[in-house]
């Protein structure tokens, strides 16, 4: 099925067999990817189904329901201090193909963007578009921005860590087990985090860690961790 199309779909599209496509599904099958009627494209819900459907110009039919097996083990959900510029576009793109859960952008004492609500609504776009890209069953949640010391308190995660390049903590590396269900992992802004946000977040049950020697940027570090983590999730 490689070599197939795929697109995301809202489960209310489909009734029995039949999957409405809106008029941007529609111009996106047949004006850009230059599918004709009869042509087969994946259809995913960004919820774990997979279907094999053939294009009838405003409809589509189901064929066969797929079996997609591209998630990871565990549960990761990833908290952002937002970067500033577009940085977070990228975050949000890597990630996704990277296999994370959901990512939860945060204003931390040192952020300087405060975005609008128009950039949630490209940041989930860019998490669809990702997900049918790296062929992922489930399309991450994006969540809105809030308060890093909202954010910390809001998780009922066992794992929870966060990122700090100064100071004597330990490898991530060192802490994680492919037998871990779910791990929340916070990185920081430009500049770092500040003494008093990684004291709440030590209070609040994370654990501070290293990702290396070296000082990564705000839009490397989230990536380097999802890296990390993924890779040790499916060995």
């Amino acid at each position: 099925m490689a070599q197939l199309q795929r697109i995301a779909i809202a489960p209310s599209q489909i009734q029995a067999s039949v999957i409405t496509l809106t008029k941007e599904q529609q111009h996106y099958l047949t004006r850009v990817l230059r599918l004709r009627p009869g042509d087969r494209f994946i259809a995913m819900d960004g919820q774990g189904k997979w279907w094999l459907a053939e294009l009838q110009i405003e409809q589509a039919e189901i064929l066969e329901t797929l079996t997609v097996e591209t998630e990871l083990s565990l549960a990761i959900t990833l908290m952002v201090a937002l970067p500033k510029g577009n940085g977070f576009d990228d975050i949000v793109r890597y990630c996704t193909e990277l296999g994370v859960t959901s990512i939860a952008p945060v204003l931390s004492d040192r952020t300087l963007l405060n975005p609008s609500p128009q950039k949630l609504e490209r940041w989930r776009r860019i998490a669809t578009e990702a997900a049918e890209q790296s062929e992922r069953a489930f399309v991450p949640t994006i969540f809105p921005p809030v308060a890093f010391s909202t954010a910390i308190t809001a998780t009922t995660a066992t794992h929870r860590y966060i990122c700090e390049a100064r100071g004597d903590y330990p490898h991530l590396n060192h802490l994680i087990t492919n037998d871990i269900p779910e791990i929340v992992i916070a990185t920081g802004p430009e500049g770092g985090w500040t003494e008093t946000e990684i004291a709440n977040a030590i209070a609040s049950g994370y654990q501070p860690v290293s990702l290396g020697r070296r000082i990564l940027r705000a839009v490397t570090a989230p990536v380097v961790a999802l890296t990390l983590i993924s890779a040790i999730s499916e060995v």
